[in-house]
């Protein structure tokens, strides 16, 4: 289980195109470990990339979105296999539904989070995945949130990457981990 969070209207198309080229690095094994990814469902920032990216690489892992009504107004992202929408009329309502969705689907399979780029929100995400005992994967580079945490710019920066779930990653370095973690235990 793979929970997504992060950047949304804030990431430029540069940020997103690489963001893409990473996530689709990711595709082959999230399919071959049995994955399932949870994510924010709108057609914007890092859930338009792991659409993207699991449909350009062919993809059969269940792409879960989890948007609040006040994301109606935008469109879901098309490549998701699954979306629900839940209550809330504010941006940000859906972070407590993400982090519990992903609960109940990961069950007692492996699970962590990615967190990539990011606005205020994100720091939300990062802070229920922790308090869901949850790891968290920062990708160093990745801009705003992500790159607050992996200098440990401020006080809430700070709290979530000294966290012992948190682990602060450069892109070549995501896959050999996400292989380790989301192995199943015997």
């Amino acid at each position: 289980m793979l929970v997504l969070v992060g950047g949304a209207a804030g990431m430029d198309r540069a940020e997103l195109e690489a963001l893409e080229l990473v996530l689709r690095g990711l595709v082959a094994l999230l399919d071959e470990r049995g994955a399932v990814v949870v994510d924010g469902g709108t057609d914007i920032g890092v859930m338009r990339a792991i659409g993207r990216a699991r449909a350009a690489e062919g993809g059969r892992f269940p792409l879960i979105g989890v948007a609040a009504e006040v994301a109606v107004g935008g469109a879901f992202e098309p490549n998701h296999t699954h979306q629900l929408l839940v209550p809330g009329d504010t941006w940000g309502d859906e972070v407590p539904w993400i982090a519990d969705v992903a609960d109940v689907v990961a069950g007692p399979q492996p699970s962590l989070t990615l967190l990539v780029n990011g606005g205020e929100i994100t720091f939300e995400d990062a802070e229920h995945s922790l308090d869901h005992n949850r790891p968290l994967v920062v990708l160093r580079g990745s801009g705003r949130t992500a790159d607050a945490i992996a200098r440990s710019a401020d006080e809430r920066s700070t709290a979530i990457a000294t966290s012992p779930l948190t682990t602060v990653l450069g892109p070549d370095e995501l896959r050999p981990h996400f292989e380790r973690m989301l192995t199943p235990s015997p």
